[in-house]
């Protein structure tokens, strides 16, 4: 007896300690974006490693038909780096320089190399990036998935300093890709979430590392247009420009204050700001963002705070490297109930005052949608990508909303994108792809006509629908 009760004791000993190990391999094996809006269940996450393991894992996935789904830092939000019981080919050891050419001003790295990287590898050279995000965190592949902006006058879609790229597709080959060959997949795969092949390596263009004054203007939301074509537009020595927008409610989108890079006269001080630097002091930041989560009154403190620190940097040297390296730690919050959110809508220039006065007044629908801030960059035209967003030169405003990550707050949310997106759409405007799902398929369809094009270079390539994900899944299947 007592025999018996020692084995079914030990039995189900073994079955809880393989139930428990069960369980947590399922949870190493779930992943989710950056706003923990999607958590989904891998097969398995891999790194990526050389191109011939890359070349591999496409023909065994292709095999045992398992779709492949393409990660860098994943701040995206829609699902673009996700894909239920998929593989996630995590690219951010991928990272390697290849080659940087001096005098033609091109670099050539690794598709899981950083903003970051590069800039620490061309500054000692005077050299400088031509596009990016704000931020320099992202991985270079992830950024041509999504073909990133910045706040350069000149060069602003990221696939304007393409040069080229190698890709590896469905069948397992590797491609060189460029405007002159395989140029179907140049214009898709950039701004192509990852669903034409895996960016192994691209080849970009350079500048040279300048050094800029930087002059801050306060202005309303029906002169900034104005402002923007002859004080920016129409000066040669403006090369950068962002602008924000209030969201506080004592100026909710009409207050607007502006910050312009200047090219500095004596360019011979580039070296007293050329060192790249680090972020700063967060907290006082950090503290006067959470303000704002929690009230009106917080917001209002907020934008007071930002326009006062806006103002002390009026006059300020920044060399173009450390232009685009702004600060985000302060950003990051840390809540199981709570998330922040993106959304990104682009309107031409000329529209953009009453489009501002057309979105407040639909907003106030909407009293319980927690709008934290609103920056405004230029876009100009570059109908390039085959999924492009800037049809002509816009405006686009970069959007941070908190929310609730329960289902009714998803769902509010929802009501409240879809309604902004309708009023960008009525102004002849669209909006960005890397965010949580809120817009209608509708709308997507109406924003990016040009995603049957699209689709017709995806089953060329990719016939089997190899590579998914649920932005895929959500708006082109």
């Amino acid at each position: 007896m007592k025999k018996s009760v020692l084995i079914i004791l030990a039995y189900l000993t073994l079955f809880a300690f393989t139930f428990f190990h069960y369980q947590k391999g399922l949870e190493i094996m779930e992943e989710n974006d950056y706003a923990l809006l999607l958590p989904t269940q891998m097969k398995v996450v891999t790194d990526a490693t050389s191109d011939q393991a890359l070349q591999k894992i496409v023909h065994d996935a292709a095999k045992s038909h398992t779709p492949i789904s393409i990660a860098g830092m994943q701040h995206s939000q829609g699902g673009q780096t996700l894909y239920p019981n998929g593989i996630q080919l995590d690219m951010k050891g991928y990272n390697d320089i290849l080659d940087l050419d001096k005098e033609s001003k091109q670099i050539t790295v690794q598709s899981g190399a950083t903003w970051n990287d590069i800039q620490a590898y061309i500054q000692p050279y005077g050299l400088a990036l031509q596009v990016t995000q704000s931020q320099n965190i992202f991985t270079v592949g992830g950024s041509l998935s999504v073909n990133v902006h910045g706040r350069d006058i000149a060069f602003n879609s990221l696939i304007d300093s393409v040069e080229s790229f190698r890709l590896l597709t469905a069948d397992g080959s590797i491609l060189d890709v460029s405007r002159s060959e395989n140029s179907e997949l140049f214009y898709s795969a950039i701004g192509g979430y990852g669903l034409v092949g895996v960016i192994l390596d691209v080849t970009l263009r350079l500048t040279k590392d300048v050094l800029y004054e930087m002059k801050t203007q306060e202005m309303d939301n029906q002169t900034y247009s104005t402002y923007f074509k002859e004080d920016v537009l129409g000066n040669s020595d403006v090369q950068m420009h962002m602008a924000r927008i209030s969201t506080a409610p004592d100026s909710f989108l009409t207050e607007m204050y502006a910050t312009d890079y200047y090219l500095a006269e004596d360019q011979s001080k580039l070296s007293n700001y050329s060192k790249l630097s680090r972020e700063k002091i967060i907290a006082i930041p950090k503290l006067f963002l959470g303000l704002a989560r929690m009230s009106d009154r917080g917001k209002n403190l907020f934008w007071a705070t930002q326009k006062t620190y806006t103002e002390k940097t009026d006059g300020d040297f920044i060399s173009r490297n450390n232009s685009m390296r702004s600060d985000s730690i302060f950003m990051e919050m840390d809540s199981a109930k709570k998330t922040e959110v993106l959304q990104e809508y682009f309107v031409p220039i000329d529209a953009y005052g009453d489009y501002i006065d057309d979105l407040r007044e639909t907003l106030e629908d909407y009293p319980e949608l927690n709008m934290l801030n609103i920056t405004v960059r230029y876009v100009k035209e570059n109908e390039e990508a085959t999924l492009s967003y800037a049809k002509e030169d816009m405006f686009a405003l970069v959007i941070l909303l908190n929310q609730g990550t329960d289902e009714e707050s998803i769902v509010e949310t929802q009501e409240a994108v879809q309604a902004m997106i309708d009023v960008t759409l009525s102004h002849g405007g669209t909006y960005y792809l890397p965010y949580y799902g809120y817009p209608s398929k509708a709308q997507f369809q109406q924003a990016y006509p040009s995603y049957k094009d699209f689709l017709q270079t995806k089953k060329r390539f990719d016939p089997e629908n190899l590579f998914q994900n649920r932005f895929y899944e959500e708006y082109l299947k």
